[in-house]
């Protein structure tokens, strides 16, 4: 009973306050840019704006929705997975199945690239493919050096052994990585290539527009939040000798923090050449090597 509790508050939690999260940082993005900006609440309107319209789609199409529907659908479990106040509220997977479902929501934007026919969507699919590619290892390692430390693959028994023992180097090097990392997973500026709104119109998303893409989009705001999540649970633990609601307040405000600094990244540079997003690519997986060798000999 307390589990199925926990996977629906869980669950409210990932489709609600990420949309708020998204708003805060529409805000402050505004803020940098010397405007007022849209209001803390749009990102909700325009989610139910989509819901609301008609399904479009392309003729050729011959998976419908089931993508959209599928993508959604991992990256709410894998949110179940991540640990909230040192255990998950799913406990019957491992960092392999959440690893798993990021992998299989970006295999759903592929499909639906695929299943539109559009040269645009399929030019879109093969630089996410090189996305996932180079970005997804990170991740992996990252999340590799965790379980070297923690002798376990378990989120919550790696949130656990982290604030129990105290951060170290390697988590710092790997939770730095994993940062730098966030940005391209959740498609934004600079590496928002798969999309491309001025060279590929959207990429895998040309030809979709009402509740099919609002489902899309929204499993890119959940992601942020998620990503989020990792960040200040496992890598950056740190309560500042804090308890009970203050705990909560300074991890909320952790969080807030990792949001804003991607979208500060987001918000001062153009977008990168493939070639110039590459060669930051291996840069950040050399970055998380770093990490994992220094967990090898104890750091």
């Amino acid at each position: 009973m307390n589990s199925a509790i926990k996977i629906t508050g869980m669950l409210l939690a990932l489709l609600f306050l990420s949309p708020l999260l998204e708003g805060l940082l529409r805000k402050f993005k505004a803020l940098v840019h010397s405007r007022i900006g849209p209001p803390l609440l749009q990102p909700y309107w325009d989610t139910l704006k989509l819901l609301g319209k008609d399904n479009v789609r392309s003729v050729h199409s011959m998976l419908g929705p089931l993508p959209a529907y599928l993508s959604l659908a991992a990256v709410l479990l894998a949110g179940l997975l991540v640990p909230v106040g040192g255990s998950s509220a799913f406990a019957g997977g491992d960092m392999i199945l959440f690893l798993y479902m990021i992998g299989f929501a970006s295999v759903c934007v592929m499909l639906a690239g695929m299943d539109s026919g559009s040269p645009y969507a399929f030019l879109g699919i093969a630089r996410e493919m090189m996305t996932s590619l180079t970005v997804e290892p990170v991740l992996f390692i990252a999340l590799i050096t965790a379980a070297l430390k923690t002798h376990s693959f378990r989120f919550s028994d790696m949130a656990f052994y982290q604030q129990s023992s105290g951060t170290s180097l390697s988590m710092i090097i790997s939770g730095i990585a994993l940062l730098l990392g966030i940005q391209a997973q959740l498609s934004k500026l600079p590496f928002d290539i798969p999309e491309a709104e001025g060279e590929l119109m959207g990429g895998p998303f040309i030809e979709i527009s009402g509740p099919t893409f609002a489902l899309y989009r929204w499993g890119f705001i959940i992601k942020q939040l998620i990503f989020s999540l990792i960040l200040v649970q496992i890598f950056f633990p740190w309560t500042f000798g804090l308890s009970g609601p203050w705990a909560v307040l300074a991890q909320a405000a952790k969080i807030l923090v990792v949001v804003l600094l991607v979208g500060l990244v987001d918000v001062v540079n153009p977008r990168l050449r493939i070639d110039q997003a590459i060669v930051y690519y291996f840069g950040v997986i050399l970055t998380a090597l770093v990490g994992l060798v220094f967990a090898l000999v104890g750091a």
